[in-house]
């Protein structure tokens, strides 16, 4: 077989096909997906190929079958009725989720175009917060179309034409279409924040409690300010009780850190308190195991106990004339602290997250100090209440236009309109519909100007999505196409994957040092 300058014979590729399919994909150690219709390694590996020379068009191939696996780890997790993983790691952790940014969080992803699809999930969880399993399967969806063309040796650059081009339509249609929210009637802006939330729950374990939870959710979101930090809401994790008993707190909260003899004496409340926010350890410091003090006489010793107490006292003190009622700090209080503040009616918390004490600075203002050196008025901070409570797509735009592109664009944009059926057939899938009949009644009723229908997986059929409230942002729609499209791209653009092999040698060349105190003989 004659290829450019190359001689390959039958013997060769057949050596080398074997070789590959030895290695693709290699299961290995790490993170582990059990599930009854899914064992997926988390570990993807494909480190055999170091370098695959440009003139065999099979790596494209490789890196679309990479991606598959990733979309394949995520596939049945998708809509309401999507399934659980189960998610083992090295030490043993386990993690049940069927978010897709929590699953490909903790997935240990080597391969370098399989990567792309964790990282443009990530980057779609950053950006929007929602759509991480809808983005990765459009992805992987656009390169299974596209790896017939692939392989018949079209050349990517004119895929990626075609596919930038397709995008932009697409985006362009998702705008025209979106409903836009009346920022000044703030009761039906509440409304929609709400139906979008509860949308965004429908796939997710509290979905039965999906009311419940998106007012709350809401809520905490229209008590910020209009940049939206969203660091500043906080989620705290109690065992115990029923979803229903979760609560929003207006303001900031911490569980309770672990605390000494004491503690229960301080008092449960105050109105209007300052707050001494530190980073300063309050406590005696244990002596070191191979600390060494040498003393003359007993009264040396004393001194040096006494200096380490007057050196506490005098920090406590400090703390204590500066008015502040609430001390936290993220460093240990230990128990004769907590008894000095308990009978001077003041309220500690040592070993407080520091997440909860840069929340409570932005919330209270004041400063953290790490000294108690000034303590003066304007470094602390000031609460109204503080008090300790117990508590338990749309494809078928594509498809008509893609018929009035001539040239090989015209199938290419034609494949990009197939991959986007991959939301509702997944649906259809993950619910135990039958997906082409369905599929086939949505075809149609889109033909027929219905744009807000899709699947219905309650009733078995199709719906008007409007009128059932399935609404989510169109910054979603558009930021998964937009990402999926990108990345399907800078995959089909990497003709030649290099990769420098470890060296077998550890250590520097020319030998080490021994492990005795010479240095090692030249010979």
């Amino acid at each position: 077989m004659q290829y450019s300058s190359f001689t390959v014979d039958s013997i060769f590729i057949t050596k080398f096909c074997d070789s590959v399919r030895a290695f693709l994909p290699t299961l290995s150690q790490g993170p582990t997906c059990l599930h009854s219709d899914c064992h997926v390694s988390a570990n993807i590996l494909l480190k055999d190929v170091l370098l695959i020379s440009q003139f065999f068009p099979s790596l494209l191939s490789l890196n679309i079958n990479a991606c598959q696996v990733i979309a394949e780890a995520v596939r049945t997790t998708l809509g309401p009725r999507g399934m659980d993983k189960l998610m083992v790691d090295g030490r043993g952790k386990a993690t049940i989720s069927n978010d897709g940014a929590t699953i490909l969080k903790l997935l240990d992803v080597v391969h370098p175009a399989a990567k792309t699809l964790v990282d443009i999930a990530r980057s779609q969880d950053a950006e929007v917060g929602d759509g991480t399993t809808s983005v990765t399967l459009l992805a992987a969806e656009f390169l299974k179309q596209l790896k017939p063309y692939v392989e018949e040796g079209l050349h990517p650059q004119t895929i990626i034409r075609a596919f930038r081009s397709a995008t932009h339509l697409a985006v362009k249609k998702i705008r025209e279409i979106s409903v836009t929210v009346k920022k000044d009637d703030k009761k039906e802006q509440r409304e929609l924040l709400v139906k979008c939330a509860a949308t965004a729950m429908n796939s997710k374990l509290i979905a039965g409690q999906k009311e419940f939870f998106s007012e709350m959710v809401v809520e905490a979101v229209m008590m910020l300010d209009e940049l939206l930090p969203l660091k500043m809401i906080g989620i705290k994790k109690v065992q115990g009780g029923a979803l229903e008993e979760s609560h929003l707190v207006a303001g900031v909260a911490f569980k309770k850190t672990f605390s000494y003899a004491g503690f229960e004496m301080q008092p449960k409340r105050y109105d209007q308190p300052k707050i001494a926010l530190l980073n300063v350890e309050l406590e005696l410091k244990a002596e070191k195991d191979n600390a060494e003090v040498r003393v003359k006489s007993v009264e040396d010793y004393q001194a040096i106990v006494d200096a380490e107490w007057n050196i506490l006292y005098d920090k406590l003190e400090k703390i204590y004339k500066s008015g502040a009622k609430v001390v936290l700090s993220k460093l240990p209080i230990g128990d004769v602290a907590t008894q000095y503040f308990a009978d001077r009616d003041l309220f500690c918390a040592g070993r407080v997250q520091e997440e909860d004490l840069k929340r409570t600075m932005m919330a209270c203002g004041g400063s953290i100090q790490t000294s108690v050196g000034s303590m003066t008025d304007d470094v602390l901070g000031r609460c109204e209440v503080f008090e300790e409570v117990q508590v338990g797509g749309e494809s078928a735009l594509l498809d008509n236009f893609f018929l009035t592109i001539p040239g090989k664009q015209q199938l290419l944009i034609g494949a990009y309109a197939k991959a986007l059926e991959i939301i509702p057939r997944q649906l259809c899938d993950n619910a135990g519909f039958d997906a082409t009949n369905i599929l086939n009644k949505l075809r149609a009723k889109h033909a027929q100007g219905g744009m807000w229908y899709g699947v219905d997986v309650n009733n078995e059929d199709i719906a008007d999505n409007y009128l059932a409230c399935v609404w989510e942002p169109s910054i979603v729609r558009i930021n998964a196409l937009t990402a999926a499209s990108e990345a399907a791209c800078l995959i089909l653009s990497v003709d030649e994957t290099i990769k420098n092999p470890r060296s077998s040698v550890e250590g520097p060349p020319g030998g080490g040092r021994g492990r005795g105190r010479g240095r090692p003989h030249a010979h």
